[in-house]
């Protein structure tokens, strides 16, 4: 063996040669050591083929296929989504198979629609696209089996979808599902003044409050959507007259229980409504979501003179669900029959030729044969000429789904017996010969004729003439179908120009701010900033990452002087360096 193995080592310290530094020689060289950052080798998103890495993809050069299921406040947070999306740089697409990335806004309401988002999940799986998932299904179970892996947007955290998709593009999995709150309270959502692309460019769905305050037993949407969180009237307000000027000339107002707005802010929807009203302008018009019947019984009479109004539609959506005390009791609906009629005979008492819409549950737990007779016989009194009819579906994790269940052939039969009855009366048959005043606002599913609404929201077809979409026209109303009326236009009639200015575009980006407009021209980048590396499923709520403009109070100002900040301190740690240099 070599001479130096020979000798014996007494201590550890023996070790330490005479030409080894000491402790203080080290303690003075560590002053001039600078600590280099260690890039983690994480191996979960290595690739083994010939594409580049998933990091090097350029998120904003996408083109992105959104798809929503639902109620007019998921098509809301669609269309606001796919806003900022298109405002970002990324191509909006109608053709799916094309789509870099698919956007998946869902609904949980009924098992089918879930059923049909599960598949879309698997299709774009099969097809190798790159998947976020929006809406109220992930945001109720965001710990189910086939989400798992998946990126998800919540239904609070629609303002940050630029986020999402961009760490999703780059093959990360992040999960946004927390709430929006200002000193510990509970807000309405995302901001309302966003960008977004209407699916309609005629039509402006505004939400005017989120979740609500009952409690429904087969309601998975709760979960989702939560409690009561109304936007300001002066937000709401706001959001209306910038859509006017966008050419709009209908608004929907919507959430999961209008009738309930503003009791968590101190005010109610009568006052909004009245405060909306001012701004809406000769020709437009404003149609009111669904309301329970309990929070509505408060304001009969304001809701009649506002329902009377001639810019706003004379139609209604109240749900009964069921024509049962005891059925209603077991749903927790917090109303009684007599309550719904009381509702509907002052509203068409008031309000005449008012359209009163209704929803209907076939089969919830417990309900007998006598109990569905008592529906039947409501339907037949008042012969709703919209009417909802729902077979009931045992939601996952409701109180509903763990009560005895009526047997699902007897489900099914009810189902098809009310909809015998309602197909049984055809409301519109008095009306040919009628001459109305119908606003032109969208094209037919069978892209055969344009449709239009009568002041009490009934459905009127009209000849496609381009010269009539987004106009105030009088008709001869002159064949009645069970869902529709067809018009003639009269020839001598004036045809007003519903829109105060030009429509925007199909796909074109609405809610940007003069701000936003002038950008472009004075050379500034107001795209989003790329974020800083991130954990995969780390919560983005905690990244030190930039904002996107709509984001945050001046957005461009604070971006660049984030930027200058920041490269002050490199500037500074690199002079020290140089400093201590040898």
């Amino acid at each position: 063996m070599p001479a130096a193995c020979e000798s014996v080592l007494e201590d550890i310290e023996d070790i330490v040669s005479a030409e080894d530094l000491k402790p203080h020689d080290r303690q003075f060289v560590r002053k001039n050591v600078f600590p280099k950052v260690r890039k983690r080798n994480s191996q979960k998103n290595v690739q083994t083929d010939d594409e580049p890495p998933s990091d090097s993809i350029i998120p904003g050069v996408q083109k992105i296929w959104i798809r929503t299921w639902g109620c007019s406040h998921n098509n809301s947070d669609g269309e606001y989504m796919a806003g900022q999306l298109a405002a970002y740089g990324y191509k909006i697409t109608d053709n799916s198979a094309e789509a870099d990335l698919w956007l998946l806004n869902s609904c949980t309401v009924k098992n089918p629609a879930e059923d049909h988002f599960r598949n879309s999940i698997k299709k774009a799986q099969e097809g190798k696209k790159k998947v976020v998932l929006a809406g109220c299904v992930p945001q109720a179970q965001p710990r189910q089996e086939y989400l798992k892996g998946l990126s998800i947007i919540g239904v609070q955290q629609i303002d940050r979808v630029v986020e999402v998709v961009e760490e999703t593009i780059k093959g990360h999995s992040v999960r946004l599902l927390g709430q929006k709150k200002d000193n510990g309270k509970r807000l309405g959502g995302a901001r309302l003044d966003l960008p977004k692309i209407r699916k309609n460019p005629l039509i402006e769905i505004i939400s005017i409050n989120t979740g609500c305050l009952n409690a429904c037993t087969y309601c998975k949407t709760k979960h989702a959507r939560g409690d009561l969180a109304s936007y300001p009237i002066e937000e709401l307000v706001d959001r209306a007259k910038q859509s006017f000027q966008e050419g709009v000339c209908e608004i929907w107002l919507t959430s999961e229980d209008t009738g309930a707005y503003g009791r968590d802010i101190g005010t109610d929807l009568p006052t909004l409504l009245w405060k909306l009203v001012e701004v809406i302008p000769e020709g437009a018009m404003l149609r009111l979501g669904m309301t329970n019947p309990p929070y509505i019984l408060e304001h009969l009479e304001e809701m009649a003179k506002i329902l009377n109004h001639p810019r706003v539609y004379a139609f209604l959506h109240i749900p009964v669900q069921s024509a049962s005390d005891s059925v209603l009791m077991d749903m927790k609906r917090e109303y009684c029959v007599a309550d719904f009629k009381q509702v509907v005979d002052f509203l068409k008492e008031k309000v005449p030729g008012i359209t009163i819409a209704t929803d209907i549950i076939c089969g919830f737990p417990g309900e007998t044969d006598e109990d569905f007779l008592e529906t039947m016989k409501l339907v037949e009194l008042y012969r709703f000429p919209s009417l909802f009819i729902n077979q009931f579906y045992p939601r996952p994790g409701t109180p509903a789904a763990k009560m005895p269940q009526v047997p699902a052939a007897v489900k099914k039969q009810r189902t098809k017996d009310l909809s015998q009855l309602f197909h049984s009366y055809n409301p519109y048959d008095h009306k040919v010969g009628e001459r109305q005043r119908v606003l032109v606002t969208e094209e037919s599913f069978d892209s055969n004729y344009y449709v239009a609404h009568n002041p009490f929201y009934e459905q009127v077809l009209v000849p496609k003439d381009p010269l009539l979409m987004g106009k105030m026209v009088e008709v001869n109303i002159y064949e009645a179908g069970k869902h529709f009326m067809k018009g003639q236009p009269v020839s001598d009639a004036r045809v007003h120009t519903a829109s105060i200015t030009r429509p925007l575009a199909k796909g074109e980006v609405s809610g940007l701010t003069e701000e936003f407009r002038r950008a472009p021209q004075n050379g500034t980048n107001w795209k989003a900033q790329p974020s800083a590396e991130i954990a995969v499923k780390t919560r983005l709520s905690s990244w030190m990452a930039l904002q996107l403009p709509w984001q945050q109070e001046g957005g461009g100002l604070k971006i660049l002087s984030v930027s200058l900040a920041l490269l002050a301190v490199l500037v500074m740690f690199y002079y020290r360096g140089m400093k201590t240099e040898p």
